[in-house]
C-alpha cells in the first residue's frame, strides 16, 4: 500500500460509511448509557461537584466522576503537596511536592476526560464559610473529606439551611476503614429502574385491544398463524369467555385459577405452540387487579401532594417539578383507577407482524392517556401560578421529555428525605447495631476519632492505652452503651 493510501488504525475501522452510526460521544460512553439511558448522562453533565479536599480518597472519588464525564468539578484544599501526599496518592507526581495541592490533582484527573471541566480553588473552606458561602450552595453537590468536625458541621448546617441548597456527601476514612452519608432534604427518583413492570391492562383491556381480541377466529386460523399470536391477545380473550360464564367475575379460589390455566392450554392445536405455554405462564396477570401501587398511593398522601393547589406560586410545599406532575398523576388515577398506560411492551412468542400490531396499539392508547395527563397537568401549574424552569413544551415550564419520562415510570416513583448531618436518634442506632453491628461500629468509631481529634487537636497517639480508653469512652457516649466486642474492634483499626 502506498503511502498515500495508508491509514490509521482510526481511520480504516470508520472508514465505512457511518451514516445512521453512534457518534463519538456515545461510542465513548456506550456501556454507561445502557446503564442511565440519554437522561441519567444528561444529569450526570449537567452537574457541578465541589470536593473540599485534595486526598488520595477525593482524587479516586472524581476519578470514578471524571470518567463517566461530570460536568465540572472544583477541588478546593489551600495546603501543599507534600512528600507524604505524593506516597499515597496516585494522582500527584514527584515533581507536584511544594505545588498547591488542588492545582495538581485537577491538572491530572483533567487529563482522564477532556470533555470535563476542572477548576482549582485553593482558598482555605473555613474562610470561605465565613466570607462566600454562596459560592459553596452555587454547586449541585458537596463532597468532603475528613473535614475536620468543627468546619464539617458549618457547612452541614450551612447547607442543610436551605431545602434548595445542593446535598452533602461525607467521606471519613481511617486506614483500612471508611463511611460516607449522605446529607439530603429530598431527592425525588422518577427512573428508579424499578424491577416492577407496568401493567399491561390485561384484566382491564381498552376498547381497541378487548375489539381486536374478540376478533380473532382461533378455530378457523392457520396453524402457523395460530402458534403466533401474542398471549395479550390470547388472554384477554380467555378472560373475557370465563367472565361471560362467571357473572363477570375474574378467578378468584385456587381452584377456579388452576380451570382457567387448563382452559388456555386447551385452546392449543399443536402441543408445541410457546405462546400458548407463555399464555399459561402469564395467567397471574388476569387476576392481578390492575390499580395504583401502594408506594404510588402514599405519595399521593403527602402533603406536598395534596397541599400542592395552595402553593400559588410562593414557594410553599409544593414548589418543585415533580410535585406538579405527582398531582397531575392524583388527580388522573382519581378518575380512572389506575396509572396512564404504558406504551412499551415485553417480548413474547410472537410473528413480527403481530408484535408491532399489539405495539402500536399499546402506543396509540398510551398517547391518548398522555393527552389527558397533559391537560391535567396544564390545569395543575396554571391554578398555582408557578413557572418552573426546566424550559417550555406542551405545558409551561415542564419540557415534553420531563412529562414523557414521567409519566413512563409512574409505576416506580420514589421521594427520599433525609435529616442534618451529625443528627443521632436513639431507636436508629439501636437498630443499626442489631442489624449491621459489624458497619454502625464502623461509623460510630469514626465518630469517635473526630471527635478525639476536635478536643484534643491531635489524632489518638499509637499504642497509647490512655487514648484508646478515651476513644471507647466517646464511643460509648455516642452509642449511649458500651461499644462491646464489634466496637473494640473498629476502635482498634484506627
Amino acid at each position: 500500500m502506498s503511502t498515500t493510501e495508508a491509514q490509521t488504525v482510526d481511520e480504516s475501522t470508520t472508514a465505512v460509511s457511518t451514516q445512521g452510526q453512534p457518534d463519538g460521544k456515545t461510542r465513548r460512553y456506550d456501556r454507561q448509557l445502557r446503564l442511565w439511558a440519554t437522561a441519567g448522562q444528561n444529569a450526570l453533565e449537567s452537574a457541578r461537584i465541589l470536593v473540599v479536599g485534595s486526598t488520595a480518597t477525593s482524587s479516586s472519588i472524581m476519578k470514578n466522576l471524571v470518567l463517566p464525564g461530570i460536568g465540572h468539578f472544583t477541588i478546593m484544599d489551600h495546603r501543599l503537596v507534600s512528600p507524604e501526599d505524593v506516597g499515597n496518592n496516585f494522582f500527584l507526581e514527584y515533581s507536584s511536592i511544594g505545588k498547591p495541592r488542588a492545582e495538581e490533582a485537577v491538572r491530572l484527573l483533567s487529563e482522564l476526560n477532556e470533555s470535563v471541566e476542572g477548576v482549582a480553588n485553593t482558598s482555605n473552606i473555613e474562610e470561605v464559610l465565613e466570607k462566600d458561602p454562596s459560592y459553596i450552595t452555587s454547586f449541585t453537590l458537596v463532597i468532603a473529606h475528613n473535614l475536620a468536625d468543627g468546619l464539617l458541621r458549618k457547612l452541614a448546617s450551612l447547607l442543610w439551611s436551605n431545602p434548595g441548597h445542593p446535598s452533602l456527601v461525607v467521606v471519613r476514612t481511617a486506614g483500612f476503614l471508611a463511611d460516607f452519608t449522605i446529607q439530603v432534604h429530598e431527592h425525588a427518583v422518577v427512573d428508579s429502574h424499578s424491577e416492577t413492570a407496568p401493567s399491561l391492562r390485561i384484566d382491564k383491556p381498552f376498547p381497541e385491544l378487548l375489539e381486536h381480541s374478540l376478533s380473532l377466529d382461533f378455530e378457523a386460523m392457520d396453524p402457523t398463524d395460530h402458534g403466533h399470536v401474542p398471549y395479550v391477545y390470547i388472554l384477554v380473550r380467555a378472560m373475557h369467555n370465563w367472565k361471560a360464564a362467571h357473572d363477570g367475575n375474574p378467578p378468584t379460589s385456587s381452584a377456579e385459577k388452576q380451570t382457567f390455566k387448563a382452559q388456555v392450554a386447551a385452546m392449543k392445536v399443536k402441543a408445541d405452540e410457546e405462546n400458548f405455554d407463555e399464555a399459561v405462564a402469564q395467567t397471574y396477570r388476569v387476576w392481578t387487579p390492575t390499580g395504583v401501587p401502594g408506594d404510588i398511593q402514599t405519595l399521593f398522601a403527602d402533603e406536598k401532594c395534596t397541599g400542592y393547589l395552595n402553593a400559588a406560586g410562593n414557594g410553599g410545599v409544593g414548589s418543585s417539578q415533580f410535585w406538579a406532575l405527582l398531582r397531575a398523576l392524583h388527580l388522573f388515577t382519581a378518575a380512572r383507577g389506575y396509572l396512564p398506560l404504558a406504551a412499551s411492551i415485553p417480548d413474547m412468542k410472537a410473528d413480527t407482524k403481530q408484535y408491532i400490531e399489539l405495539q402500536t396499539m399499546y402506543k396509540r392508547q398510551a398517547d391518548a392517556e398522555r393527552k389527558e395527563f397533559v391537560g391535567l397537568l396544564r390545569e395543575v401549574v396554571a391554578q398555582t401560578g408557578q413557572r418552573h424552569v426546566e424550559g417550555d413544551g406542551e405545558v409551561p415550564g415542564i419540557s415534553d421529555d420531563a412529562i414523557v419520562e414521567f409519566v413512563k415510570n409512574a409505576h416506580g416513583l420514589k421521594v427520599i428525605r433525609g435529616q442534618e448531618w451529625g443528627v443521632s436518634r436513639p431507636d436508629a442506632i439501636d437498630q443499626a447495631l442489631a442489624i449491621a453491628p459489624s458497619a454502625t461500629a464502623t461509623h460510630f468509631a469514626l465518630s469517635s476519632l473526630s471527635t478525639f481529634e476536635a478536643t484534643h487537636g491531635r489524632p489518638p497517639a499509637p499504642g497509647s492505652d490512655e487514648d484508646f480508653t478515651l476513644l471507647e469512652k466517646g464511643f460509648n457516649s455516642l452509642i449511649g452503651g458500651d461499644a462491646g466486642e464489634e466496637g473494640k474492634a473498629a476502635l482498634g483499626e484506627l
